[in-house]
């Protein structure tokens, strides 16, 4: 089957492309806003699955993945910053404290209307960071304005982190690999 990723994310597109596997990336359909009184659970849930079946019609005969990423501190999500004011209070806000990315994955099927999802639950402790220590990491490493938290783990971002829990060290990047897979071989496509 058609394999697509409904998503403009380097980062998802980089992943998935680590599973060697022929497929497609466009961009979904989505207002990413949280809705009120929603968990950071459902809200990242809820949109991964709103990404993936926005697809649908585009692409009728294909596998349709959706993936998004909500972090939460305390009782507050923390979404992609966007501007550098607002990375900067965000890490701010999380230096010393531990912070739980939700990574949502959904597979829709455009041929039978099957949707699998599931939640991948990191938990990351950061370091104390002082302001000069954010604004060199903000400075050397741009992409973090579109990271949830403007923590991006992988490279430069391993200096902010002191420890990570995960069953899969890929959700943290935004695509978590491994539930991948396994919802890939319900619908029949095997990795290996």
């Amino acid at each position: 089957m058609r394999l697509v990723l409904a998503s403009t994310s380097r980062f998802r597109r980089e992943l998935l492309s680590r599973l060697a596997l022929p497929f497609e990336a466009a961009a979904p359909l989505c207002d990413e806003t949280p809705l009120p009184g929603e968990s950071a659970l459902d809200t990242a849930l809820r949109l991964a699955r709103i990404k993936a079946t926005s697809l649908a019609e585009r692409y009728p005969d294909a596998l349709l993945i959706g993936s998004d990423q909500v972090a939460l501190l305390g009782d507050e999500q923390l979404g992609k910053p966007g501007t550098l004011d607002d990375a900067r209070a965000m890490l701010s806000a999380m230096s010393g404290k531990t912070v739980l990315f939700h990574t949502a994955l959904a597979l829709y099927n455009g041929e039978t209307g099957r949707l699998q999802e599931a939640v991948d639950v990191t938990r990351v402790t950061m370091r104390t960071l002082t302001l000069s220590q954010i604004d060199a990491y903000l400075m050397r490493e741009p992409d973090a304005l579109f990271c949830a938290g403007a923590a991006k783990s992988e490279g430069l971002g391993g200096a902010l982190i002191e420890r990570i829990e995960s069953t899969d060290p890929n959700a943290l990047i935004g695509l978590p690999l491994f539930e991948l897979i396994t919802m890939l071989k319900n619908e029949g496509v095997e990795v290996l």
